[in-house]
């Protein structure tokens, strides 16, 4: 399948808070709701030769809970799985922003 073109990615917060709403309203309330990746580990990934994109990857660390894993995409739709992964972003929670229209029904 080719890579996409340059699709814009862009939504409204409204939308956007209707769709993390609707997840924390699907979940648990002691489930994870999101994660930090810093800066600087997504431009590594980002700044790998011949990256075009990232995509993700549903997982579960050892305790069961979920994470993504991030990995650079080539243009030809390749996953450079041999270079940079991202995982260990610092969950929420516990560590969340401000209360705000995407983490809470406020």
């Amino acid at each position: 399948m080719p890579f996409p073109g340059p699709d814009d990615h862009n939504i409204s917060l409204e939308d956007a808070a209707t769709l993390t709403r609707r997840y924390r309203n699907a979940i648990a309330s002691s489930n994870i709701i999101g994660g930090l990746f810093n800066a600087d580990a997504v431009r590594d990934l980002l700044n790998q030769p011949d990256c075009a994109g990232l995509r993700y990857y549903h997982g579960l660390d050892s305790g069961g809970k979920p994470v993504l894993v991030l990995v650079g995409v080539t243009a030809e739709n390749v996953d450079l799985f041999e270079g940079t992964l991202l995982e260990m972003s610092v969950l929420c929670p516990d560590f969340c922003s401000e209360t705000n229209p995407l983490n809470s029904n406020s």
